[in-house]
């Protein structure tokens, strides 16, 4: 039986490419379809690739025992992976207990108390938490030191701070700010980015698609899968509400219902800086 679903933001798509834009220019997007619903990108296919694996090598396994008389094959052993430890070697990745110990670290009372997170509290927010490279001279030594860089986005003033720790002596060699610079959005900025959507006027088509699709009403960002790219203005490609953007931390939302398809939210822009909602022309 085919179902007619009614569309409200635009349409809600799954398996489908759409376009969306960081800049101007718009670049393609490709959206999984429902079969990676859960949000592990095509679990699906897999599960169905391994049960079929499975079930032939049990059949393999059961001919064997009837042609040879045979006991079943036992069940593997699967080893749990080894703790973590609280401190990496070389170029290990960093571990829990040493991202923690970076952002403490990098995080200084005066810091804290100056910035602003994306929620408006005080403190900057954090956006990532990386292994920095060598330096130069220290490309082959196995004893250099292991150095962290973690970047804040400091809502206050619209500031990219980078830091980097060395993790031997245990504190800041280096501190970088930038302006206009806008990374990769961390998981808090899209989440906090749905918020704002969901609670403005805008939002109501989201909420009327998310209706549709489950039945349920949208109250909160956790009911989506979310991702996000960070929105650049164009001089004269958009409204003058977004001229900032890109000083400003914009966000343009892929809202996908858990379990469910995507909805199209491409022409709304959450404009995290100064916590607006508007809608792209066009």
């Amino acid at each position: 039986m085919r179902m007619t679903v009614r569309r409200h933001l635009g349409k809600v798509v799954a398996g489908t490419a759409i376009a969306v834009a960081a800049t101007a220019a718009m670049i393609a997007v490709t959206l999984p379809g429902t079969a990676g619903a859960d949000g592990t990108g095509g679990s699906t296919g897999q599960a169905a690739g391994q049960a079929a694996a499975e079930q032939g090598s049990g059949s393999a396994g059961q001919g064997a025992g009837q042609q040879g008389g045979s006991a079943a094959v036992e069940p593997g052993v699967v080893e749990e992976a080894p703790a973590e430890g609280t401190r990496g070697q070389g170029r290990d990745p960093l571990t829990d207990d040493e991202i923690a110990r970076v952002e403490r670290i990098a995080l200084s009372r005066q810091f804290f108390n100056a910035g602003e997170n994306v929620d408006g509290d005080r403190g900057p927010q954090r956006v990532s938490v990386d292994l920095a490279e060598p330096e130069a001279d220290e490309v082959d030594d196995p004893g250099a030191p292991r150095r962290a860089e973690v970047t804040f986005y400091d809502y206050k003033d619209d500031t990219l701070v980078t830091k980097t720790v060395n993790l031997d002596t245990g504190k800041v060699e280096s501190t970088g700010t930038q302006q206009g610079v806008q990374p990769p959005l961390s998981a808090a900025e899209q989440a906090e980015a749905a918020r704002l959507l969901i609670a403005d006027p805008l939002g109501a088509g989201l909420k009327a698609d998310y209706k549709d699709a489950t039945g349920k009403e949208l109250t909160s960002p956790d009911q989506l899968v979310l991702a996000g790219m960070v929105y650049r203005a164009s001089p004269g490609a958009q409204p003058a509400a977004f001229d900032q953007c890109g000083v400003h931390r914009c966000v343009r939302l892929l809202p996908k219902v858990r379990n469910g398809p995507w909805i199209d939210a491409r022409s709304l822009v959450i404009d995290l800086s100064a916590r607006k909602v508007g809608r792209l022309a066009g």
